[in-house]
């Protein structure tokens, strides 16, 4: 539908209005509703949180008053520093700045409203040996909160992955992602005029005179039309759950292996573009190597205890204990020029069937499935399990004992396995040269997950998103994975997701407030 008529008959209206409700999304409308704005979040699901309910709701934010408080002796220069060193001119200078620079008085924000109370959880920089990483990390998360002080908001948040997409119980204490999702459900119902949607698809943006000026939107009633008088924030996750997005815009691997909700399919990100806004990263995802289970899917896999990887032609190729989306994009890079198929496979051994993997994402199933799905394999001899998984017999072997020797003496020399604090981060596994030195050898297979795609609408400083000629354009803001990651195709920290999207959002918030109301 083009909008050219100025005498739409509006369903309702409000004063901003956001698309999302994931930590990003959640920060904006509170925010507004901070500067005493009419706010009406919309949720595609029955359940708020997006994507930062699954997560550990980490946020790299340097220098913030939590670190602060624990002695932290970071500085903002040496910071940015590290980010412009991983990240490079991908994305604007002045977008990564405001990025590092926002997120300290982000927490100044929020911890000046009791709801919200966060702690230290050291969490390495991924890139350790770039200038000013950080071995302890510029990592925080939300503090514990029992899930019976959310009182009714209880049944609207999104159950953490292990009971949404698995059968473990809903947890009585909230923690990570949970805890900030439901911590900022808190703050909102102190407001009077923040309305909480759910079960409400954003269809399509109404633009007018060259703004955006409200939303259609469909419910279990019908469509309304929703006139906003001073925004919309897009905060409504990628386009990780849409396979024909990924296809049109060459995001390997398949909506299946994402961890994020279903509804995460692109359509706020398609109605913007619709109406001429640019895009950026389209290509790209926050990727991570994922254990294959018997329905298919590869799951976002975290902290090997062992094993190494090995690719179809029986060869080792990576450090595994890299961080995530370090191993994902060497797994990327051998796909792109035919030396890997998948699945790729981690040799382990031991008596126990289970990989050596703390962190599966969603819980195991009973061994035989996987053994009957051939994704486990076991032999006596690594001949034997080199011909059950159809690799080289003589390069398994090679492989294995290559990586042995290079275990007993200490030092990776092939890979650099060890050679960075992250690599030693491991629970309880400060050594992760594990050798496989008898059997019974095992092998489990391999995938392509990834937490959600990283390429969405280009936008400056405050969030205002950009036309293809660089100009903002009226009445719409993004922030998180609908918008282009400031971090470009590199994934700096723990954290480094959900923080931009709060500080992206809150930055797009203050800017509507500022317009909104010009004595604040």
């Amino acid at each position: 539908m083009s909008w050219v008529d100025s005498a739409v008959q509006w369903d309702e209206r409000c004063d901003v209005l956001v698309i999302g409700s994931g930590g990003g999304a959640l920060t904006g409308a509170y925010t507004a509703a901070r500067a005493d704005l009419h706010v009406m979040v919309i949720e595609a699901t029955d359940r708020f949180g997006g994507t930062t309910a699954y997560s550990g709701g980490g946020m790299w934010f340097p220098c913030n008053p939590v670190l602060r408080r624990t002695g932290d002796d970071d500085t903002i220069e040496d910071a940015l520093a590290y980010f412009r060193a991983v990240v490079g001119d991908r994305t604007p200078a002045e977008l990564q700045e405001a990025f590092v620079t926002g997120g300290a008085p982000l927490i100044a924000y929020l911890e000046s409203d009791p709801a919200f109370e966060f702690q230290v959880l050291p969490w390495p920089d991924y890139f350790g040996s770039a200038p000013h990483a950080r071995a302890g990390g510029r990592h925080i998360v939300p503090a514990s909160l029992p899930t019976v002080a959310l009182g009714a908001y209880a049944g609207t948040l999104r159950p953490p992955l292990g009971t949404d997409r698995g059968d473990e119980p809903a947890p009585a204490e909230l923690i990570g992602g949970q805890a900030l999702i439901g911590r900022m459900l808190l703050a909102l119902s102190e407001f009077s005029h923040v309305d909480l949607r759910r079960d409400t698809w954003c269809r399509e943006l109404i633009h007018l005179d060259g703004a955006v000026v409200g939303v259609v939107v469909a419910t279990r009633q019908g469509r309304r039309r929703i006139r906003t008088e001073h925004g919309v924030l897009i905060a409504a996750g990628g386009f990780e759950r849409s396979d024909r997005m990924r296809r049109r815009f060459g995001v390997p691997g398949s909506s299946r292996d994402s961890m994020s909700p279903p509804a995460n399919d692109g359509a706020a990100i398609e109605a913007a573009m619709a109406i001429g806004a640019d895009v950026d990263l389209m290509d790209q995802a926050w990727w991570a190597p994922g254990l294959t289970h018997p329905d298919g899917a590869s799951t976002f896999s975290l902290w090997f205890t062992g094993g190494i990887l090995i690719d179809s032609a029986g060869n080792r190729f990576t450090n595994e204990s890299a961080p995530y989306d370090r191993i994902a994009r060497n797994v990327l890079a051998r796909l792109g020029d035919g030396r890997m198929t998948l699945p790729y496979w981690m040799i382990y051994s031991g008596e126990a069937p289970q990989p050596p993997v703390l962190f599966t994402g969603v819980p195991l199933a009973d061994p035989e499935a996987y053994e009957a799905a051939g994704l486990w394999h076991s032999a006596d001899t690594l001949p034997k399990l080199a011909t059950s998984i159809g690799v080289p017999p003589d390069a398994l072997v090679k492989t294995v004992a290559r990586f042995n020797d290079l275990a007993a003496a200490g030092e990776d020399s092939d890979f650099g396995r060890g050679g960075e604090p992250y690599d030693r981060s491991v629970p309880g596994c400060p050594n992760p040269l594990v050798p496989s030195e008898r059997g019974p050898y095992r092998a489990a297979a391999f995938g392509l997950s990834d937490l959600g795609t990283k390429g969405g609408l280009r936008t400056d400083i405050d969030g205002r998103v950009l036309d293809a000629d660089g100009a903002p354009i009226p009445g719409l803001y993004a922030a998180g994975n609908s918008m282009a990651a400031v971090s470009g195709t590199a994934y700096p920290g723990g954290g480094n997701p959900i923080g931009a999207s709060m500080v992206f959002a809150h930055r797009a918030a203050s800017h509507i407030a500022r317009s909104a109301r010009p004595n604040l």
